[in-house]
């Protein structure tokens, strides 16, 4: 049993010797933004599901949408890096006051799937991550046409199920899209890196595309996990 007294070097585990030194410290740029926009994202949330608050999906996609042009509006440099950080922090909250339905949703149904939710969402984003991280560099940009692809049709298949109302293209648009996003966890992040790379260094752009990559694996996960409930509940009855 020697392999039980070897010391593991976790160090080494957080070591990328792909990855040049400038782009392993735009990463945690990146990542640090992330973390802040989670905080800022609860804050919105909280906002509306217990202050009610903000309330109106319509209210909180205007915000959203506002927020992300003015930050595509504002040029990446050291004299608006605060101003970009401000906007960030303004788009996290209204994507958070936009997540109020669905998590009022949860909590008709049973509360504890919100945080099943997010348990599984965080598992899911770290592991595919970590994958894209330590996988060889663009190893996972051949991804991009087939996800673009796959997001297409999965917005035309709500369009079409808008007016058919079929609960079984409900089910699969869910359980697809959930993969789709996924797999731009794996592609964003390569993309991330090679744009670093090559001196792109807005790491509050970065951020957004890691964060929408997030929230959207959240709520259908939430919406999945509602779904399952809501049906055992009916065969329970």
């Amino acid at each position: 049993m020697d392999f039980l007294d070897r010391n593991i070097n976790f160090n080494a585990l957080l070591k990328f010797s792909h990855i040049s030194q400038s782009t392993q410290q735009h990463l945690k740029r990146v990542y640090s933004s992330f973390a802040i926009c989670m905080l800022v994202a609860a804050v919105g949330a909280y906002v509306n599901v217990v202050l009610r608050l903000l309330q109106g999906s319509f209210l909180s996609f205007a915000g959203s949408l506002g927020m992300m042009i003015w930050l595509m509006c504002t040029p990446h440099s050291n004299e608006t890096e605060k101003k970009r950080l401000g906007i960030l922090a303004g788009f996290a909250f209204f994507s958070g006051v936009g997540l109020g339905p669905v998590l009022n949703l949860c909590i008709a149904i049973n509360p504890s799937i919100i945080p099943t939710a997010f348990l599984g969402t965080a598992v899911i984003f770290i592991c595919f991550s970590l994958s894209a991280l330590y996988a060889q560099r663009r190893s996972f940009l051949f991804l991009g046409g087939i996800l673009m692809s796959a997001l297409s049709l999965l917005v035309l298949s709500s369009l079409v199920n808008f007016f058919v109302g079929s609960v079984l293209l409900f089910k699969m648009h869910m359980y697809i899209g959930l993969l789709v996003m996924c797999g731009f966890v794996l592609f964003d992040t390569q993309l991330i890196i090679e744009k670093a790379e090559h001196g792109d260094k807005d790491y509050v752009w970065h951020c957004v595309d890691l964060f929408l990559d997030f929230i959207t694996i959240f709520r259908k996960l939430m919406l999945i996990l509602a779904m399952n409930e809501k049906e055992k509940k009916k065969e329970r009855k």
